[in-house]
């Protein structure tokens, strides 16, 4: 292979100089001039002489690779014409070496410079980061302070204090089992932050680490690390902290929470939301994107009220996973190594709390038609200033990017349905074995990948992102036909299987 591959890169050519047969080889990819000089080698004279070509039929030949092959027997003819180089070539040649070390020096000169930069960046990137890392230390230590001084109080009151005994899942502190230097910094081109703009982003040809740090980026290239005085450090342990706390599922995983902020960051793009709401909205998007789904057992809230589990009796049967994944994410801002929010008011915070705990509260979809409808029915008179109006848009959106999975190419979204498929087989299963209710789309002996995606294209999708694109006409190009067009290749599928049964029977 080796070889056959080196001779189709390189081309023979025999020659007649001064009636001496002589033979030359060289690259396909070679320049004329290089073949010039070969032939002015093979003949002794210098480099200056003209050297010309001609056939046995006294036809030119271009003196180029593309030349054409001959053989040993109709060589082609060489002519040679001295020309030495005159003495104003050589001060033209002369001025030109001149100018070439000149560029020379300057580009050195750059390069040193350029060295001199670099390092000095680094310095204060390190001296920065160890000033961020005193501030984390200095709240962990001002908290740790005040439970001290809470729990000599308790101690001294003599009786049991049960505003302060905490639920079953807030017993134990939410904190990283790794710190930030296990935390590699990823260099990112500027066609992966361009790309990862766009809804046909493919979030499968990412690491865990390289996430995290594309997330990163987000928050720094939309301007919130500026708006929340975000300590760099911490926002770096903030993200590992919730990549922690998701848990190992077919679908409710990480890359699922990644794959839904990467959608809110290209909406946010493609729709220029920063021209309609202000970065602190900006910001309690992304970050209820990120938390939405914070230890997801794998299990629909479905399960968990018939099952009767500890999360529905906690949240009286009222979106219990939702509720729970409020209170991770909130558990984990408690920690001052992980608050990313530790340097606002307290009134902006509330704020900020209320409408993260909104947002992730409205990706119940048992609540989709009212939102949807609420939604709907203010688009007449849209009015982006008034909060109410504001707030019933940052839940739809949300809504959208939490099931967006079929905006997507399919080699992106269709791995997601066999996920889905997987954790919706897995609770039916379990259903089946303690003999509770199975929901027919969950059962794997009555679904198929099509009539589980058609239905749900159609009757929610599609209406919401219609629904959306009347805001935001450029979502009907980027995500409304990609869904009609998914829709399409279902209906396909499903025909095909229908075909493929009638033909076994």
């Amino acid at each position: 292979m080796g070889n056959g591959s080196s001779l189709e890169s390189t081309k023979t050519v025999y020659l007649d100089i001064n009636g001496k047969s002589e033979k030359i080889i060289f690259s396909r990819h070679c320049s004329s001039r290089d073949i010039h000089d070969l032939i002015a080698q093979v003949a002794g004279v210098g480099k200056f002489s003209e050297i010309s070509l001609k056939d046995c039929q006294g036809a030119h030949v271009s003196l180029a690779p593309t030349m054409p092959m001959n053989s040993n027997g109709l060589p082609y003819k060489v002519a040679i014409k001295d020309s030495a180089p005159t003495s104003g070539d050589n001060e033209v040649i002369a001025q030109v070496l001149t100018t070439v070390t000149e560029q020379f020096n300057r580009v050195f000169k750059m390069e040193e410079l350029k060295s001199d930069i670099s390092s000095r960046l680094t310095a204060l990137e390190r001296k920065i980061e160890i000033e961020g890392l005193k501030s984390v230390e200095i709240e962990k230590c001002k908290r740790d302070i005040s439970e001290i001084k809470d729990q000599i109080w308790t101690a001294q009151k003599k009786f049991v204090d049960f505003n302060r005994i905490s639920s079953v899942s807030d017993e134990t502190k939410i904190s990283l089992k790794r710190d930030v230097p296990a935390y590699p910094k990823y260099t990112l081109s500027h066609e992966t932050t361009d790309y990862l703009k766009q809804p046909t982003f493919d979030i499968w040809h990412w690491e865990p680490n390289e996430m995290l740090s594309l997330m990163e980026h987000m928050y720094h290239e939309l301007g919130l690390v500026a708006e929340f005085s975000i300590n760099p450090i911490t926002l770096k342990r903030w993200i590992l902290c919730v990549q922690e706390n998701y848990r190992n599922n077919p679908f409710h995983n990480f890359r699922h929470s990644f794959c839904v902020t990467q959608m809110m960051y290209g909406m946010i793009n493609l729709c220029r939301l920063w021209d309609h709401m202000s970065r602190e909205s900006l910001g309690i998007l992304m970050t209820a994107c990120v938390c939405h789904d914070l230890d997801h057992p794998g299990y629909n809230n479905t399960y968990q009220i018939n099952a009767r589990t500890e999360l529905a009796i906690r949240y009286n049967d009222i979106s219990p996973l939702e509720n729970h994944h409020c209170a991770i994410a909130f558990k984990i801002l408690s920690n001052p190594e992980c608050n990313i929010f530790s340097n606002v008011d307290k009134d902006t915070f509330k704020r900020i709390r209320s409408e993260i705990t909104n947002l992730i509260l409205a990706t119940d979809m048992a609540r989709h038609k009212d939102i949807l409808e609420a939604f709907k029915s203010k688009l007449e008179k849209f009015d982006f200033t008034n909060t109410e109006h504001s707030l019933a848009l940052k839940m739809v959106l949300i809504k959208a990017c939490d099931i967006s999975n079929e905006v997507r190419p399919m080699e992106v979204s269709e791995p997601w349905v066999d996920c889905l498929l997987e954790e919706y087989f897995n609770q039916s299963d379990r259903e089946k074995s303690e003999g509770l209710p199975v929901a027919p789309f969950m059962d794997r002996d009555k679904v198929t990948k099509p009539t589980a995606q058609i239905g749900f294209i159609k009757f929610v999708l599609i209406p919401m992102f219609e629904t959306l694109s009347k805001l935001f006409p450029v979502l009907d190009e980027t995500m409304v036909e990609p869904l009609r067009t998914a829709r399409d290749r279902y209906e396909s599928m499903k025909e095909q299987v229908a075909q493929d049964e009638k033909e076994k029977k």
